[in-house]
């Protein structure tokens, strides 16, 4: 595991795929707003689905507040495009298979070490870390968590 971010730690320079297959990089998606990215453990499990759809319903609110959202996990992006089908979700999953955004971010790990936590992270539009919020059994408390970050 990485060095846990910091409060003004940059956003980390990694590229992942998200459920469309396309590439992407983090840092490419601050400049213009500000970012909220949270971990989960797996797709279509109970308490990550009510997450991605407090996320999911909660997506106009974030983005009137100048803010976009991206779930990670470690599913493949197979797996993110049936979860964002089946939910609805209106916002980007990556797939980190190979654990290189949760290395980056320093995510802990939980259950044994099997599974990473679930934790949210808000980035300011300059990139830089301005909270985290790590919580694995409040699932839905990680939305209102990044709203009031934001706020």
């Amino acid at each position: 595991m990485g060095k846990t971010l910091q409060k003004g730690d940059l956003i980390p320079d990694v590229s992942l795929k998200d459920q469309d297959g396309n590439l992407i990089d983090l840092p490419s998606l601050t400049g213009e707003k500000a970012l909220v990215v949270y971990f989960y453990p797996k797709d279509d499990t109970p308490g990550c689905t009510a997450e991605a759809c407090g996320f999911r319903d909660k997506y106009e609110e974030f983005m009137e507040m100048g803010a976009d959202i991206v779930g990670i996990s470690s599913d493949t992006v197979g797996s993110h495009k049936k979860f964002a089908d089946k939910y609805d979700l209106n916002f980007t999953l990556l797939s980190d298979c190979y654990g290189n955004a949760e290395k980056a971010f320093g995510v802990p790990r939980n259950l044994l070490g099997l599974l990473p936590s679930r934790v949210t992270y808000v980035f300011d539009k300059d990139g830089r870390l301005v909270y985290s919020f790590n919580s694995t059994t409040k699932a839905v408390k990680h939305v209102e968590e990044a709203m009031d970050a934001l706020k």
